[in-house]
């Protein structure tokens, strides 16, 4: 079994924690029941979104506020969706995405300058969509082929109608029935961060490897999981402001990364139903769960393992 020894470069590791059963690929034999119909019945209708003149700092307070990790841009006064700022942005806002030149850069390292600064300049302008006609299997395929946790869905004017995400979709499936478990869709090996790492390297590591969340581990135990909606949080809250002094964005980004994982540590076991799973992560409102096997982290399984499961693919 290969472990971690302690490393001082906690920002870079990966977890190689092979359970008891053998890994090998997934054969799906049987297809879940595809659910077929228009996406607008399970896509969220009144979105909230914001206007490009709104600031960075007022995207993420909404983002906060509403406990999402997109936020559609539109046009005041005829909703034409124009860009959308995602969790992910944020991320690379913070440190080692092409978006942290908008801090050093333009703003010569000033956070506060640069969180003040117009959405529109961290916003996504290219972006996938669905119609309103779209089917349901439209937004899975969608969604899965591309790895994007939200859709959203505009008229042929590029109106905001809705937004679809994996967790309406999770929703869908939690009464399917499957044999598949845990184990074998879960995510392994991973890329895990040490408590006392700095919010910098969480932020490096999440833009490198396009990653939501990293479990937080300390002497091969799992110590809890940090989501770029904890940093949006830390953001959207006004948390960081407590931590400026100068507005130099090194103050925050040293701050260690346990000061900022939030809520308790809910794990699930390699030989659970993924069925189960599902329901465990839509009672508890969380994208991921550990997988846990003698008290060893072996995988993680997220929503978009979930919903590539089911839909069978």
């Amino acid at each position: 079994m290969n472990q971690n020894g302690r490393a001082t470069k906690q920002g870079d590791k990966l977890l190689k924690m092979p359970g008891k059963f053998d890994r090998g690929p997934v054969e799906f034999e049987s297809r879940i029941v595809e659910q077929e119909g228009q996406v607008m019945g399970i896509a969220t209708r009144d979105v909230v979104a914001v206007a490009q003149t709104a600031t960075i700092i007022n995207a993420v307070e909404t983002m906060t506020t509403c406990g999402f990790r997109r936020l559609p841009i539109v046009d005041p006064g005829t909703r034409k969706m124009r860009g959308i700022v995602t969790a992910s942005d944020i991320i690379s806002l913070m440190g080692g995405g092409d978006r942290y030149s908008l801090v050093t850069v333009k703003n010569g390292g000033n956070l506060i300058a640069a969180l003040n600064e117009s959405v529109r300049e961290v916003m996504s302008q290219q972006f996938i969509s669905l119609t309103p006609m779209a089917s349901i299997q439209d937004a899975i395929d969608l969604i899965v082929r591309k790895k994007i946790g939200g859709v959203p869905i505009l008229d042929d004017q590029g109106v905001l109608e809705g937004i679809v995400t994996e967790r309406d979709l999770m929703r869908l499936f939690e009464t399917e029935r499957s044999m598949l478990t845990v184990e074998e869709i879960m995510s392994s090996p991973l890329r895990v961060i040490g408590p006392d790492s700095p919010i910098s390297a969480v932020t490096r590591e999440m833009v490198k490897h396009t990653f939501r969340r990293l479990p937080v581990v300390s002497d091969e135990v799992l110590f809890g999981i940090i989501t770029s909606t904890d940093i949006v949080k830390y953001l959207g809250t006004g948390r960081v402001f407590d931590q400026l002094v100068t507005g130099d964005v090194g103050e925050v980004m040293s701050l260690p990364v346990r000061d900022l994982m939030s809520g308790d540590l809910i794990t699930t076991t390699p030989d659970t139903g993924i069925t189960q799973a599902a329901k465990e992560m839509l009672d508890k409102g969380i994208g991921a769960l550990p997988v846990i096997e003698n008290a060893r982290l072996i995988g993680l399984v997220t929503e978009f393992d979930l919903v590539k499961a089911f839909a069978g693919r």
